[in-house]
């Protein structure tokens, strides 16, 4: 979900009011998702690489984070189940606060027994941080091969990726479930993030035609 701080730039605002916008429009796109049948959707709320910014855009996505998993009662109505994948809470590396822990917690029980779309949410997640977790799980195990890999990664259920959404006109990949994303689909799109909309999204879902 790139392009936040741009689209607040271009429109004379501060960076935080892009990601305030950005999570609004996560939940647009949300009821548009359902709409489509879309049966799995993942996005990149903040990366292990996110924690360098300025302390107080940190703390305002923390916030924003805390209030997306608090949108209980809207995905219920939808029939979306959220689930969260990020460095374990109990990881020396970890950086989650206590309080987002627990919102991400209530959320995942609260939307359990739905049986729509699954939203997944990547928050203190790296795909380098993924695999090296997976490894480590594996040697553990005593066979490292591709099955042991992708049987311990953070959420080993999650299908392998069909499209992945680059937005702000990025022409790269990032860290993001890179093991999943073999093959996959990229849509780029010059739009950020918080101007990504159901028109977008088809055209995104045209390349699985």
């Amino acid at each position: 979900m790139d392009g936040n701080g741009r689209w607040a730039k271009r429109k004379h605002l501060p960076r935080t009011e892009g990601h305030t916008e950005g999570e609004e429009n996560l939940a647009r796109l949300v009821r548009v998702a359902v709409t489509r049948n879309v049966g799995w959707l993942t996005v990149f709320g903040f990366s292990t690489e996110n924690w360098v910014r300025p302390r107080t855009e940190v703390r305002h996505i923390l916030g924003l984070h805390k209030k997306l998993f608090g949108r209980v009662a809207e995905l219920n109505e939808l029939n979306v189940r959220i689930q969260w994948m990020g460095r374990p809470f109990d990881s020396p590396e970890a950086r989650t606060p206590k309080y987002v822990q627990r919102a991400i917690r209530k959320a995942i029980a609260d939307t359990a027994t739905n049986t729509g779309m699954v939203l997944t949410v990547a928050f203190d997640y790296g795909s380098h941080a993924e695999m090296v977790h997976a490894a480590r799980a594996a040697a553990a195990e005593g066979t490292i091969d591709q099955a042991s890999i992708a049987r311990n990664l953070y959420l080993p259920a999650l299908p392998p990726v069909d499209v992945m959404v680059r937005t702000s006109g990025e022409l790269r990949v990032s860290n993001f479930m890179l093991w999943q994303s073999v093959g996959t689909e990229v849509y780029f799109t010059d739009r950020p993030w918080p101007e990504f909309d159901g028109h977008e999204l088809d055209n995104a879902l045209a390349l699985l035609a």
